[in-house]
């Protein structure tokens, strides 16, 4: 088991893949059935024809840069675990601060309506569903694949009672809400051939570019989030690195707002636009 994990991880590193001592931890307890704490007891085991034959069919798709939490069918985020597959974005740390802020909009004891617009895995609208059992969560997306996936993190999560999914385009035909939040696609065209392999060649084209300038969704969103928004309610958006001043100026334009606001993530950047509704 150890050679193998060395190898594997050896591997990885001559590729220049982010993370190798992990990525080959992870897929080596993959391939054999048990996690990296049942890896480290049993370092010294010998393995068969068979479990090697495993654990090779799960580096060479490594080498070709699928992401690992497509090669493993799933992504743990804020505390549960979602499956994913390529019809959805892979969750990520970041998208914790959206959920984060969400939260603080949503009194534990009180039976909000909310919107997840764009919702992809369901990430954001279960963990909200999950720590705001009173409230009442609709989420959307316009790929029948993504809620398909969706519905079956719910599912898995016992989460389907307090959770409505709509296959929808932004906000249509939708009655009002007192939170909506979203993930929208943001990455520019230019900025989408720069990305690493993994996303670029992986990941969902649809939930990941906004145009030209990346902003084309948000500006629908903001522009139509008021006819399905009721007063004094909030819109929390995830943006890209250095666009929450240009989100913010852009939603001026559009909507007057009571309030404006942008929190970091845990890097430090600027990663959710907060607009409360006049």
């Amino acid at each position: 088991m150890r050679d193998v994990i060395q190898w594997s991880a050896g591997d990885f590193r001559t590729r220049d893949l982010d993370s190798p001592r992990l990525d080959a931890e992870l897929l080596v307890a993959e391939a054999l059935g048990t996690d990296r704490v049942g890896l480290y007891l049993d370092l010294d085991r010998p393995l068969d024809d068979t479990e090697k034959a495993a654990v090779r069919a799960l580096v060479l798709r490594r080498r070709e840069r699928e992401p690992v939490a497509y090669i493993l069918g799933y992504r743990d985020f804020f505390g549960h675990r979602f499956g994913v597959n390529e019809a959805v974005l892979i969750p990520r740390p970041d998208t914790e601060t959206l959920v984060e802020r969400a939260l603080a909009c949503i009194p534990e004891d009180e039976p909000l309506r909310v919107l997840d617009v764009g919702t992809g895995s369901g990430a954001v609208a279960l963990s909200v569903a999950a720590a705001r059992p009173k409230a009442s969560v609709t989420a959307t997306d316009v790929s029948p694949a993504a809620l398909a996936v969706a519905i079956a993190n719910a599912q898995s999560l016992g989460l389907t009672a307090n959770v409505d999914f709509r296959e929808a385009d932004i906000v249509d035909d939708l009655p009002p809400f007192d939170v909506v939040v979203s993930n929208p696609p943001y990455v520019t065209r230019e900025e989408l051939a720069e990305l690493e392999p993994e996303v670029r060649d992986h990941e969902p084209t649809l939930a990941l570019v906004g145009g030209d300038d990346g902003l084309d969704v948000i500006r629908v969103l903001v522009d139509r989030v008021a006819a399905v928004t009721r007063e004094g309610a909030d819109l929390l958006v995830e943006v890209g690195v250095g666009q929450a001043d240009r989100v913010i100026e852009l939603a001026s334009r559009i909507h007057p707002w009571a309030s404006v606001a942008s929190y970091p993530d845990l890097q430090g950047v600027d990663r959710v636009v907060h607009l409360r509704r006049t």
